[in-house]
């Protein structure tokens, strides 16, 4: 089970004009003596990472060009421009790979990203505020959203149609539907 946390600054740019970053990946360890690298995949669109793409390294999020990839029983097998030896190589490991957001793919209508969804208000149908939603725990069935209330607790929302109304990204609001149960009071 995955859990995302981090409240977003933005959609594609922060408040203050910076680009908002997302991780896609993690680099392990060197593979070979040719620059590869094993990465633990982060994305459920792992197809975009192809030779010709940027993406960024690290914490500074160095810029760096794929140049090949392949798959691998634990991940991705991943080559970038100019990493051309073990040693290269190895001075990336344990680093995460980002790609701006503003360059994500498109969802289908109703679909959202994680970090599009973390930190919004979230209401009753009657309007009350119950809270910020924090956190987004992966289950394998549906998602679950952590909502946080103004008095420290956690409600647990499962992600599915019956209880999730409405998502307004401009207003940086969701109104949710509690079944019974939900909501001790």
């Amino acid at each position: 089970m995955a859990r995302t946390s981090a409240l977003p600054e933005g959609d594609s740019g922060s408040p203050r004009g910076e680009p908002v970053y997302l991780v896609v990946g993690y680099l392990r360890r060197p593979h070979g003596v040719r620059g590869e690298l094993l990465m633990e995949v982060h994305t459920d669109f792992p197809e975009r990472l192809q030779p010709g793409v940027s993406v960024y390294v690290g914490e500074e999020h160095v810029p760096l060009r794929i140049t090949g990839r392949r798959s691998h029983a634990r991940g991705m097998l991943i080559a970038f421009d100019g990493i051309k030896t073990r040693e290269q190589a190895a001075a990336l490991r344990n680093q995460y790979v980002y790609v701006l957001a503003a360059d994500r793919p498109p969802l289908p209508e109703g679909e959202y990203y994680h970090h599009q969804l973390l930190g919004l208000r979230v209401f009753d149908e009657s309007g009350r505020l119950l809270g910020t939603l924090t956190e987004i725990l992966e289950t394998g069935a549906n998602d679950v959203y952590i909502v946080r209330t103004s008095q420290g607790k956690e409600l647990l929302l499962p992600a599915i149609e019956e209880v999730i109304l409405d998502v307004d990204l401009t207003r940086r609001e969701m109104r949710v539907h509690l079944l019974p149960g939900l909501d001790d009071g």
